[in-house]
């Protein structure tokens, strides 16, 4: 059985440090949602990985994701990426649990 997550949108994972890799349908929503080009929106918010393979969201100074917005307000909650979406439930990491506030809700039956 695999347990599913529900996230309390603490923020913590949004100031982890390491990279949030953006697919195009990312770039597409989260440019529609802020009102401006797509190319605009990656000249503004996004780094090119070290690997060259694709863009990454940029962060702050502090690691914070950029649109971390006070202490756990995600300014693109309602279009965030799809590896922001997924986490913990599709991805995690070591030690994710020592940082996340979120609540197990139900146990899935995997095929």
């Amino acid at each position: 059985m695999q347990v599913f997550y529900q996230c309390q949108r603490c923020g913590n994972c949004c100031r982890w440090p390491g990279q949030v890799t953006l697919k195009e349908s990312d770039l597409d929503r989260l440019a529609e949602y802020l009102n401006m080009p797509v190319l605009e929106f990656t000249k503004r918010y996004t780094d090119l990985h070290p690997s060259r393979q694709c863009l990454i969201l940029k962060n702050k100074v502090t690691h914070e994701c950029v649109f971390l917005d006070g202490k756990n307000h995600c300014v693109v909650n309602q279009v965030k990426p799809h590896q922001c979406s997924g986490f913990p439930n599709t991805w995690n990491f070591l030690g994710w649990r020592d940082m996340c506030e979120s609540i197990p809700v139900e146990a899935i039956k995997k095929a």
